[in-house]
């Protein structure tokens, strides 16, 4: 047998990890770990790459560093990117989920994606019927509905674009959901191994268990699996989740969403990294057997202690001769399978505005951003969330390029501090065992405010441990490098007499 491969975990600051050592029981070899620190971090997580002759990368790229990963991914040709560089194509955007399904000819509500505001209107105007789903294409996830909307005119379609100002202007035909639920699929090596019911609460019409949701593992039908089957060889990905609606009148299965960046029980990461385990070694480890509907039984547990089980297995079942000639006889099932490599014609090419095209410095040679020939003074705040959402790698410079420049009403702040707040967390909050480092993002608050940076932001944090909590303006006076404008800030950052 060859040599096993060199694996590394791909993780970044302020970023939830998916995966960690113990979900690779078993693997004889070290995994190392590289961090990708934003910015203009991509030189030197290249050259660390290189250095610990790394053959494979594990680990999920949320939406604002997929550019980046992409020019990464080139400077690395010998590596192999798991999922995909190509397979989280989805992940970046809505408007990403809608070209990947209309190039693979997969079953989505009738989208329109308009960059022109007045064509997104006479669109809605004249044509559209009602209701309408309305999402933000661009940035954090939809958890809780903040991103999404329902509008059951033109009116109130026409108020909310003023409002929200989103570019694009995503919109789709609303589906009536039977039971008023939509189904969550969870796939690995293309084989659904979890799947539910999200219902909507009373008098909501999202299916989000923080809006009184609730869930059943109950009756998921068959083509909402072959549906998210489907996506996934599309995608080519080894793990894969999509959002199902299945319409109330027809019974037909339509794609809302599908990404490889999902939130997942520990034991289901336990089992993408046993498949990939096996896929690693060309089978020297063994494919973990997930039987199919496996989650109706698995979902009768508790979901608190559901949260905390690891290394879930399932013995595979050994017939009497009649029974083994049936199995070997029937195509009852999906099988998981080995991902075949993606390439680049896979994919749709990207859309991007003109507007945003003509914010780059075309003739410099090197990629990096040139704020000083932004035009940013002349384009609307909902350009610039676009940019921001596009271009994580100096997406700091531009937070605070925006603060002292173009701020000029306290409801665009709160915009931009919303977008701040989320940009940098690509999965879903709900789930406990996804636990992100507090002390990282006490760190990232701190250095948004001028003049801390990290040195002295770990200072804070650690005469905060001390103190068990700042409790005065002249505990915070001691630490060195503080001055007046600094303590403002700071004693409204910690409520200090609040």
């Amino acid at each position: 047998m060859k040599k096993l491969p060199k694996l590394g975990f791909l993780y970044l600051d302020y970023v939830l990890r998916f995966f960690d050592h113990s979900n690779f029981k078993g693997w004889p070899n070290r995994i190392e770990e590289v961090v990708y620190h934003w910015k203009n971090d991509k030189k030197r997580f290249i050259d660390e790459v290189k250095r610990k002759k790394i053959d494979i990368l594990i680990g999920n790229i949320p939406a604002t560093a997929y550019d980046t990963f992409v020019e990464i991914s080139k400077e690395l040709p010998h590596v192999r990117f798991v999922p995909s560089i190509q397979s989280q194509f989805s992940n970046k955007s809505k408007e990403n989920v809608t070209l990947f399904c209309k190039k693979h000819k997969l079953s989505i509500p009738k989208t329109k994606i308009f960059y022109d505001n007045k064509k997104a209107v006479k669109y809605l105007e004249q044509k559209a019927n009602y209701p309408q789903i309305i999402k933000r294409s661009y940035g954090p996830s939809n958890y809780g509905g903040y991103y999404v909307h329902k509008v059951d005119n033109f009116k109130e379609a026409k108020k909310l674009l003023k409002e929200k100002k989103y570019t694009p202007v995503y919109t789709q035909d609303a589906i009536k959901l039977k039971d008023s639920g939509d189904i969550r699929v969870m796939l690995i090596g293309h084989k659904p191994i979890c799947a539910f019911w999200r219902y909507a609460g009373k008098n909501e019409w999202i299916t989000n268990t923080s809006q009184g949701g609730s869930m059943s593992y109950k009756n998921i039908p068959m083509n909402a699996l072959e549906l998210a089957v489907q996506a996934s060889k599309a995608a080519k990905a080894e793990y894969w989740a999509c959002d199902i609606a299945i319409c109330k009148n027809t019974g037909k299965a339509y794609i809302l969403e599908c990404a490889t960046a999902f939130a997942a029980f520990p034991y289901i990461r336990d089992w993408i990294g046993q498949y990939l385990m096996w896929d690693f070694s060309k089978g020297k480890f063994k494919i973990p057997h997930v039987p199919l509907f496996s989650w109706e039984e698995l979902g009768k547990i508790d979901s608190n202690l559901l949260r905390t089980l690891r290394h879930i297995g399932f013995s595979k079942y050994k017939p009497s001769f009649d029974g083994e000639w049936y199995l070997n006889d029937a195509n009852i099932g999906f099988d998981m399978q080995e991902v075949s490599k993606s390439d680049d014609s896979d994919f749709p090419k990207q859309i991007i505005s003109n507007k945003i095209k003509d914010c780059f410095d075309k003739d410099k040679k090197t990629e990096e951003f040139e704020l000083k020939k932004l035009n940013l003074n002349n384009a609307s705040l909902t350009d610039i969330m676009t940019l921001y959402a596009m271009q994580e790698e100096l997406a700091i410079e531009i937070h605070e390029y925006i603060q002292e420049n173009i701020i000029t009403d306290s409801t665009d702040l709160l915009e931009l501090e919303s977008v701040d707040e989320h940009m940098l967390k690509c999965w879903d909050k709900n789930l406990d065992d996804m636990r992100v480092d507090i002390n990282s993002v006490e760190e990232y608050e701190l250095i948004k405010i001028k003049g801390i940076g990290k040195k002295l932001a770990k200072l804070i944090i650690k005469y905060k441990k001390e103190l068990n909590g700042f409790k005065s303006i002249e505990e915070l006076e001691q630490i060195e490098g503080i001055g007046k404008n600094k303590l403002v800030q700071l004693k409204s950052r910690f409520k200090i007499g609040v």
